[in-house]
C-alpha cells in the first residue's frame, strides 16, 4: 500500500506542476456553473427526485450500511473516519452490483457519467465534524449533490469549508482551515471542488445529512489524460480495491423493505 501511495504522490506532483504552469486550469473554489464541462451532471440532477426517494429507502435500513472506517480496512481506521459517518458505495471503478440493485435509478443516472470513477451516498450523522484534511489524487475533481439536507440548510448547519490559498496548502498546515470559505449544501443542488485542497465539513443539525459523492475525471489535455487512464488501469487491478468493493457490499436482512 505504501508503494501505491508513493506513486500517487509522484503523479500528484506532476499535476501540480501542470496547474502552476497553466496547462491544467484551476477550478473555482466552489464550482457551480460547470454545465459546459460536465453537462452530464445536470442530467444527474434532473434525476434528483428519484435519487432522494431511493436514498430514503436505504436509510430505513441504515444499521446495515457500512461505516466509512470499516470500508477500506486499516487504510481508514483512524483520523477523519472515526466519527459516525456511513458510506453506501455504488461505484469504484466498476459498479457494486448488489448495492446498485437497491437504487437502480441512481445507478442508471450515474452510468451516464463516463468521467465518474467513485460514487457513494455519504451519510453523516447529527453533530458530527469531519476534521481538516487533504484529498489523495489530483486527477479527479469531486462532485456533491445535496440529497437529504436537514431543513434544506435553513440555518446553515451543514457545510463544507475549503482553504484554497496555495501557500497554506503547500505548508500542509491543517490549522489554516480557519481561513477557508464555506459552502452550504441544498437539496437537488450540485457543486464541484478540488478535494486535494485543505477542507473540513460538519453536520451541526439534529438530523442525518446525505450527499451523493462522485469523483469525476479532471479536464486535462490528451497526453495527461493518457497518463491518468494508465494510472487508473493499474490502480483498478490492485487487490486492495477489489477488497474495498467486497467490503462495501451491503447484505440486508431477508426482511429488507418491510
Amino acid at each position: 500500500m505504501n508503494d501505491k501511495l508513493d506513486i500517487i504522490e509522484s503523479v500528484n506532483r506532476l499535476y501540480e506542476a501542470a496547474l502552476n504552469r497553466g496547462i491544467l486550469k484551476r477550478t473555482p473554489l466552489f464550482w457551480q456553473d460547470y454545465e459546459n464541462t460536465y453537462s452530464e451532471l445536470r442530467k444527474l440532477e434532473a434525476s434528483y427526485p428519484a435519487i432522494r426517494s431511493e436514498c430514503l429507502e436505504l436509510l430505513r435500513m441504515r444499521e446495515h450500511i457500512k461505516d466509512i472506517r470499516n470500508l477500506f480496512g486499516k487504510y481508514t481506521a483512524g483520523g477523519i473516519h472515526t466519527i459516525e459517518w456511513k458510506s453506501y458505495l455504488l461505484k469504484m471503478g466498476s459498479f457494486v452490483k448488489e448495492n446498485c440493485r437497491r437504487c437502480p435509478q441512481t445507478a442508471e443516472a450515474l452510468a451516464k457519467i463516463p468521467s465518474a470513477y467513485l460514487a457513494f451516498f455519504s451519510i453523516l450523522y447529527p453533530h458530527q465534524y469531519i476534521t481538516p484534511h487533504f484529498g489523495y489524487y489530483k486527477g479527479f475533481l469531486r462532485y456533491h449533490l445535496g440529497v437529504i439536507i436537514p431543513d434544506n440548510n435553513a440555518n446553515n448547519s451543514c457545510w463544507l469549508r475549503i482553504n484554497g490559498d496555495r501557500e497554506d496548502n503547500a505548508r500542509r498546515d491543517t490549522s489554516s482551515i480557519c481561513r477557508g470559505e464555506k459552502y452550504f449544501w441544498h437539496e437537488g443542488e450540485g457543486v464541484v471542488f478540488d478535494d486535494t485542497l485543505l477542507h473540513d465539513a460538519s453536520n451541526e443539525s439534529d438530523n442525518i445529512r446525505v450527499v451523493l459523492f462522485v469523483d469525476i475525471r479532471r479536464p486535462m489535455p490528451p497526453y495527461l489524460d493518457r497518463l491518468h487512464q494508465s494510472f487508473l488501469w493499474a490502480a483498478l487491478r490492485h487487490p486492495y480495491l477489489k477488497r474495498a468493493r467486497e467490503n462495501a457490499t451491503v447484505a440486508f436482512s431477508p426482511a429488507e423493505g418491510k
